[in-house]
Formats: structure tokens, sequence, C-alpha cells
């Protein structure tokens, strides 16, 4: 099945280069372009894709007006926003908004496929800094730490070795660390594809959609140490 894609950024070098990553995959296909959040609502009337991937930073109308407007108008098109901002009040405001996906511009062609990939199929994806640095809040806020005030990393960690493989829980606690696929495949001297592999039984076992998910379970359980 073929998963059609918008894309929406004002540097016309840097939606060619997305263009040219996304089709590499024989099942995406690119049907439009455009450089504005006015556009983008145009593309998406005429075009009816799956997934906008879109700027943040745009002129005339910016990428999170327009995923309002997207959201309201076409709600079985999926947003991913495309941002240099890590910052998590850009993040969470973006997904407030409706925005299914936020990748950093700094992002490698493999994340890039990944998150498309995931936001067709209905779930959600977060670049993995951006994931560490709003899991890093939510640990802070669950744990009543007010602003200003220190915050110790010594609470206990109980790994869920009733649930998942010792392999997996040093898996599942590099997402935590917002590692990327890549990044955790160096560490512990795997394969990016044994990685994949990982991450799609740790999803399995812990019953959630995305990586985000997985994240944000582990640590209301426990089970990760964010540092």
């Amino acid at each position: 099945m073929t998963t059609k894609i918008v894309i929406i950024d004002d540097h016309q070098l840097f939606r060619e280069g997305v263009k040219r990553i996304l089709e590499f995959e024989k099942t995406f296909q690119v049907v439009a372009e455009g450089d504005d959040g006015n556009e983008a609502v145009a593309l998406v009337d005429e075009h009816r894709p799956d997934v906008v991937i879109m700027d943040i930073n745009m002129p005339q109308m910016n990428g999170v007006e327009a995923t309002r407007e997207l959201v309201k108008r076409y709600p079985d098109t999926k947003v991913i926003i495309l941002s240099i901002h890590d910052d998590e009040n850009y993040v969470t405001h973006a997904l407030k908004t409706g925005a299914c996906g936020y990748l950093l511009k700094e992002m490698d062609a493999d994340a890039l496929i990944e998150a498309v990939r995931v936001v067709a199929d209905g779930g959600s994806y977060l670049h993995p800094k951006v994931t560490h640095n709003l899991v890093n809040e939510y640990r802070k806020l669950a744990a009543g730490v007010s602003k200003g005030a220190s915050y110790s990393h010594g609470m206990e960690v109980r790994r869920p070795l009733h649930l998942l493989t010792r392999r997996e829980c040093e898996v599942l606690q590099m997402l935590a660390d917002g590692k990327s696929n890549r990044g955790i495949g160096e560490s512990l001297y795997i394969s990016e594809k044994t990685v994949k592999n990982h991450v799609s039984n740790i999803l399995q076992k812990m019953n959630v959609n995305d990586r985000t998910q997985a994240v944000v379970v582990a640590i209301k359980n426990g089970w990760v140490e964010v540092r």
C-alpha cells in the first residue's frame, strides 16, 4: 500500500533532500511540495495525503498554525513537524495542536523513514533527543520537583526482567537515554537491523504503539533511569 506524502518547507534545497530520501522507499510517494502553511492547506485539500511533513518556522502561516487547521479539516491526514528546536515547549505545543510526530532537522535518513512509517500506521514518533528532553521533564514533574530545587537521579530502578530479556532492558534504557537505533547499535556492537528487532519485541511485549510510549511507560514503572 502506497503512503502519499506532502512536504512543506520554505527552503527548497532541504525539501529536495527530504524528497530524495523518501523516494528511496518504494511504498512512499511524494505527491506535492509547498513552502508555507497556507499552501499546505491547499495541497492537502487537493491531494489528500496520508502524511504531511512540515517545517515549524515558515512565513505567513507557520507549521503549528497549519497543523491546527489541517487536523480540524482533514483528521485522517497525519502531520509530522520538522524543527531545529528541541525545547519541550515547542514540542508540547506542536503535539497539543495535533501533530503525530516531531523531528529535528539533524535527523538521519533512517529516522525520517521510520517516522513516516510509524505515523502512517497510526502511531506517534519523536526524535530521540526530543524524547529524552520530554521524559526528563515528565520525571521531574512526577516527582513533584519544584522549579529551582535539586533533583536526584538516585531513585531505585527495577528492570522489567519478568517481561523483557536482559538485552531488551538494555535497549529500553538506551531509548530513554535518547539514543537512535544507530546509536544503540554502536553502543551494543550490534547491527541496526538487530536493534530494530529488539525495539519491535519491546513494543509488542509492553503492548504500546511506539518507542515514545514505551519510554513513558518505563519511566512510570521505574524500569529505566533518566540521567
